[in-house]
């Protein structure tokens, strides 16, 4: 690993999903970096964590979820050998119907070629007495969660003992772009790659780009006589932790940027949560954390227009855990290879 005063290869900005991708590429190719990240966005940590193929509001394949399932599986499998913990569970995935038309689409839909990998076509019966679902549940297959905190926390652990992590946060204005290379207060680095989440909206070299962001929040709830081994999703999802705790949402929120959780979502999920499970439960904890959403839904990938060594990874959404081995991939080989981009994620595609 280079030191301050060497030259580093890369800068990367930002530890969630998106950074923790990037500098996993890196280590792959025994490129010299180092991460500076002040843990301001949260989304990576409260997120689901679920990796699953199907939008299950429609019945369709997610953008390029095939490709992506089967890197993502390895790429988190690589991971808890380097870090030395569990973060894959595969969990898998029931849909609950809500009507016979929504169980007839759920057959057409194991039919079409892309999508007949993933969904069974056997309908469970529901056998649960304290969850409501008369006409059963459909099963998405290959799926599984993520545990996106332990990663996070994991790794910056993993970037502390190499003394490759600066906590602290970015100060734009201190970054001093030279001919062929960065510096940043006494970091010098060749390249420097945002992946800052909805951080970026602060960041001046790429605030230009379309991200919404909305903001998502979970409840964790102890309900000791639900007993389910399966990811539930109904009008929420109920994704099961262990120890008869179960993470349950997500909202979708558009004008509150806020990290911090409200007493109305936390009424709307209750009531949902309530409208098919029919137990006693408990609220023990509320988070919240704003996805980095873009307007077409795609990822945010590529480099600055003007500027050839700053570079963007952002924009992966609520679809985080399956898009960033599959995005930092794709920029780590446009930088380093020369490969063009997937058209869909190259922020190209908002040129004037």
């Amino acid at each position: 690993m280079a030191t301050f005063g060497g030259m580093l290869d890369y800068l990367v900005i930002g530890l969630g999903l998106a950074g923790i991708s990037f500098c996993e590429r890196l280590e792959e190719k025994n490129k010299a970096f180092k991460v500076i990240s002040d843990a301001s966005q949260t989304s990576s940590i409260v997120a689901g964590g679920l990796y699953n193929p199907v939008i299950l509001k429609r019945f369709t394949l997610a953008w390029k979820a095939d490709e992506q399932l089967q890197l993502a599986k390895e790429f988190y499998q690589a991971l808890e050998v380097r870090l030395g913990v569990q973060l894959d569970y595969p969990v898998p995935v029931y849909r609950r119907f809500n009507s016979i038309e929504e169980q007839n689409l759920w057959f057409e839909s194991t039919d079409k070629p892309k999508l007949k990998r993933f969904l069974s076509p056997q309908i469970h019966p529901n056998k649960n007495i304290s969850v409501d679902a008369p006409l059963g549940y459909g099963e998405v297959l290959y799926t599984g969660r993520i545990d996106t905190k332990k990663l996070v926390e994991s790794y910056k652990e993993h970037m502390l003992k190499k003394d490759s992590l600066i906590s602290e946060s970015f100060d734009y204005n201190l970054l001093a772009i030279k001919e062929g290379f960065l510096q940043y207060n006494n970091l010098k680095a060749k390249k420097i790659v945002f992946a800052e989440g909805y951080g970026m909206m602060n960041n001046p070299y790429f605030n230009h780009l379309p991200m919404k962001g909305n903001k998502g929040e979970y409840l964790l709830i102890s309900a000791p006589e639900l007993k389910i081994n399966f990811a539930l999703k109904s009008s929420v999802f109920a994704i099961p932790l262990g120890n008869d705790i179960y993470k349950v949402g997500a909202n979708y929120e558009w004008k509150d940027k806020t990290n911090e959780p409200t007493e109305k979502t936390r009424s709307q999920l209750a009531k949902k949560w309530e409208s098919f499970v029919k137990c006693d439960y408990e609220i023990i904890n509320q988070l919240a954390g704003v996805r980095p959403t873009v307007s077409d839904r795609r990822p945010l990938v590529g480099q600055h227009p003007e500027h050839k060594n700053l570079y963007v990874l952002n924009g992966f959404g609520s679809r985080g855990v399956l898009i960033a081995p599959y995005a930092s991939g794709q920029l780590l080989s446009y930088i380093e290879d020369d490969r063009p981009l997937d058209a869909d994620l190259d922020i190209n595609r908002f040129k004037k």
